[in-house]
């Protein structure tokens, strides 16, 4: 194995103990502070406004629950905490009358453009010794990294086609 080789070896083997690290960092509570509970309500608004945004895609406390990949239950509570603090509303599916959607509330689109302040907030806090190339790369290869998350399941459906 080369030197060159090596270094790139140790450097992808570094990824996942630096998203690790991420994770646990407490340094996010930059500029416009966001409690601990608003930012574990924000995983699941982040769901429905994702969801209803730019398209008629309807979101339900099961669609909550298998996107978070937690039990129903566990997405019930999360969903309804949502509610009790006036950033989601229910309301009676458009495509089916039986079915109760989820939708955010006037102070669930505040929060969550408070949230987007406070991770950009974040984001030019952390990297404020970064040249503007660089910020500007990472948080596009970022995009391009999270984009190739979202589309694993396709490609392991494709592959499942092949296989088969």
């Amino acid at each position: 194995m080369t030197n060159r080789q090596r270094a790139a070896d140790e450097l992808l083997d570094a990824v996942g103990p630096a998203f690790s690290k991420l994770r646990r960092s407490s340094l996010l509570q930059v500029e416009h502070p966001i409690s601990a509970k608003d930012l574990s309500r924000t995983l699941v608004l982040n769901i429905v406004m994702e969801h209803t945004q730019d398209s008629a895609d309807e979101v339900t406390v099961g669609a909550v629950a298998e996107l978070l990949g937690v039990d129903p239950s566990v997405a019930s509570r999360m969903v309804s905490d949502n509610i009790k603090a006036g950033y989601l509303v229910r309301a009676a599916s458009q495509q089916d009358g039986r079915r109760t959607v989820l939708h955010l509330s006037p102070e669930g689109v505040e929060l969550m453009a408070r949230f987007r302040r406070h991770q950009r907030s974040a984001f030019e806090y952390i990297t404020a010794d970064w040249s503007e190339r660089d910020r500007l790369e990472f948080a596009r290869l970022m995009l391009k990294y999270v984009d190739s998350v979202a589309h694993l399941p396709d490609r392991h459906a494709a592959e499942d086609d092949r296989a088969t």
